[in-house]
């Protein structure tokens, strides 16, 4: 299948992808690491294979639409897939220009050689020609001459004096010459005789010269060498680096096509890796042929096919401002938790444990399936949910559900709009669950799916935020593949949360707060004069929204199995935890029973003093408690009026009658 895949121009990705669709079989990168090893291959698996085994399994290719008339608003454009980079027919044209005074044809060919050429290869060239049965077009008389290397040419030419014909013989200024593109072993001009697969010619003629010097730059061919022909055509030489005949066969099978996909009409002829190609410094029919430019384009051949691959993928392409605005803005996605959320976009809820975070999201799927109001503040569109449950056995999570919907009043028949997948035991790292649910909720037209809870399908480190942001990738895939609304929770941060932002709340990378189009954010509060025997806790949920204003915060309590909105704003002056307010609070508490502590402990003290101290007549020297403290005498006095029991007169502190052992 790899190869295969590989063969057609297809990119890794494609393989890897449908690779992951068997949870069993997969592993990843080993795709990654076959990938290169099916290049150069003598015996090709092509796509013809792929559509063999399909119809094998049943398989029916699509059978063409109707036809229909096109109106004039209509949009024509090629499929983004198909290899296709730019439209010859709106091509401008890039002019260049023929060297005239400042022309030096022995530096051209220096120059040629060089870039093309390593010194110890052999060259072969052609300067011998002769006219094609009665036209006036030259075509080499023979298969020139192969003796010389790269390093004896440039020597000779080096020491020619400008004579050219001096190193490579005469040749017919109305014809040209000729070189081959590959390096040869020196004994022939044969495919067999070639030594080095670094090379294949791209030549077309059927678009102005100006067009084709254009398509081949904005293709970003990786050319070595440039070359005007003279005549009606660019010679292109590009970097091919094959590692052996069948890569190279290969290699320009897939250049040719994608040169013919973008208006560039190659001769098949050209395939050959023994092609001559025009040698520039020489005169053909009054006109130049030379080099207008070398190492134009991609640098390498691997860099050119990942571009190309690049290019080729599905990603949107880049519209204009001013031009969406003259064909009037696309309407914004139908909202599907009013003021919250928009169809096919991404929610998150945040909250610390026993917030009720899965209730929250079940009494979300049963207000959807509904169309009802949740948590008593948000009305929602009625349509089809997929709750994806991670966590729960099946029947805990179908009892849930049963409570909840009863709980809520709503009735049976918006049962049939949500759908559940059990997956406890079975979760597998989100980059491979996202493309399993892609694949079976299809053709299901889901409004929304609530992945509950994310924990258990995280892919790689939660602090990491490369890593998340990969991981928060694959929520906006299923949304771009189905069009629907992806709703998932996760749990705050270990720690005091009210002195943080709602948004920074979230356990792990900022990523999470940041990626999803609304996230909510759920803190409990603290009740002063609750009632021992309500279970029921209390709770403040905030929004982070992109598409709406925030709204004001809702106040809710949480009594099982459902979220209550508090309609009569008996929570609305209450602390959050963990809140400034409530540090400050349990301060103040903290401060007040240190207090009381301190002078229960002082109240003790005077006893233990007095008792220490008092003589036969039932007194004690106010100084000698002083001492028994060693603190001031307001200060004792002040501990003696607090312990109440002891009366100061004339310096002798003695019991009051109420104190009498």
């Amino acid at each position: 299948m790899g190869m295969a895949l590989q063969k057609e121009g297809y990119p890794l990705s494609a393989w890897d992808n449908w690779s992951a669709l068997d949870s069993v079989r997969y592993h990843s990168g080993e795709c990654s690491k076959k990938w290169e090893g099916f290049r150069g291959s003598p015996n090709p698996v092509t796509g013809a294979t792929i559509t063999m085994m399909a119809k094998e399994r049943g398989w029916k290719p699509k059978e063409r639409e109707a036809g229909r008339a096109l109106s004039w608003d209509d949009e024509i454009r090629e499929d983004p897939s198909s290899g296709i980079i730019i439209n010859t027919k709106l091509l401008e044209g890039e002019a260049f220009r023929e060297p005239q005074g400042d022309w030096k044809p022995v530096q051209e060919i220096i120059t040629f050689l060089r870039t093309l050429f390593d010194a110890s290869d052999h060259v072969g060239y052609v300067n011998e020609s002769m006219q094609k049965d009665d036209t006036d077009k030259f075509i080499p008389a023979n298969g020139g001459y192969t003796s010389r290397t790269s390093s004896t040419l440039i020597t000779q030419l080096e020491k020619c004096n400008g004579d050219i014909g001096a190193v490579f013989g005469d040749y017919n200024p109305q014809a040209g010459m000729w070189i081959r593109i590959n390096a040869l072993d020196g004994h022939g001009v044969n495919n067999d005789n070639v030594t080095s697969f670094k090379y294949a010619l791209v030549e077309c003629d059927d678009l102005s010269l100006a067009k084709q010097n254009e398509a081949i730059r904005k293709l970003q061919l990786p050319v070595a060498t440039l070359t005007y022909s003279g005549a009606k055509s660019i010679h292109a030489i590009v970097k091919i680096d094959a590692a052996n005949a069948e890569e190279y066969r290969q290699r320009v099978e897939f250049l040719y096509k994608i040169c013919e996909k973008n208006g560039l009409t190659i001769d098949t002829a050209n395939k050959n890796p023994s092609r001559l190609s025009r040698l520039p410094g020489v005169k053909r029919g009054g006109k130049k042929q030379f080099l207008i430019g070398t190492n134009i384009g991609k640098a390498s051949w691997d860099e050119w096919r990942e571009w190309i691959e690049n290019t080729n993928d599905d990603m949107p392409v880049i519209k204009n401002l001013g031009e969406a605005k003259d064909k009037g803005l696309p309407p914004k996605a139908d909202e599907l938790i009013h003021g919250v959320l928009r169809q096919g976009h991404k929610m998150l809820i945040a909250g610390p444990s026993k917030a009720g975070k899965s209730f929250a999201l079940i009494e979300l799927a049963m207000a959807i399936a509904s169309g009802t109001t949740w948590l008593g503040h948000f009305p929602c569109e009625k349509g089809k949910v997929l709750y994806v449950n991670l966590e729960i056995d099946e029947p805990s999570c179908f009892d849930r559900f049963d409570v909840v919907g009863k709980a809520l009043c709503i009735g049976h028949e918006a049962d049939y709009n949500v759908e559940i997948w059990n997956l406890r035991g079975k979760s597998v790292p989100m980059d491979k669950l996202a493309p399993k649910i892609i694949a079976r909720a299809q053709e299901s037209d889901y409004m929304a799916i609530i992945i509950d809870p994310i924990y258990k399908v995280i892919t790689g480190d939660e602090n990491s935020a490369d890593q998340m942001a990969h991981f928060c990738n694959q929520f906006d895939k299923i949304c771009t593949e189905l069009g629907c609304a992806v709703i998932y929770c996760h749990h705050h941060s270990k720690g005091g949360q009210g002195l943080k932002k709602s948004m920074d709340r979230a356990s792990g990378s900022g990523v999470f707060a940041r990626d999803p189009d609304a996230m909510l954010d759920m803190i409990q509060l603290k009740v002063k004069d609750q009632d021992p025997d309500d279970i029921a806790t209390a709770w403040r949920i905030t929004g982070t929204l992109r598409e709406f204003p925030s709204f004001p915060p809702v106040n809710v309590f949480f009594r099982y199995p459902v979220h209550v909105a508090d309609d009569t704003d008996m929570l609305k002056d209450a602390m959050e935890e963990g809140s400034l307010a409530d540090v400050y609070q349990k301060g103040r508490e903290q401060s007040n029973k240190a207090k009381k502590v301190e002078a229960a402990r002082n109240v003790d003290s005077v006893e233990f003093a007095f008792e220490a101290y008092v003589n036969k007549a039932g007194k004690a020297k106010l100084e000698d408690i002083m001492a028994y403290f060693s603190k001031s005498e307001n200060t004792v006095r002040k501990y003696i009026k607090e312990h109440g029991g002891f009366n100061i007169k004339n310096g002798l502190v003695e019991r009051t009658q109420n104190n009498e052992k």
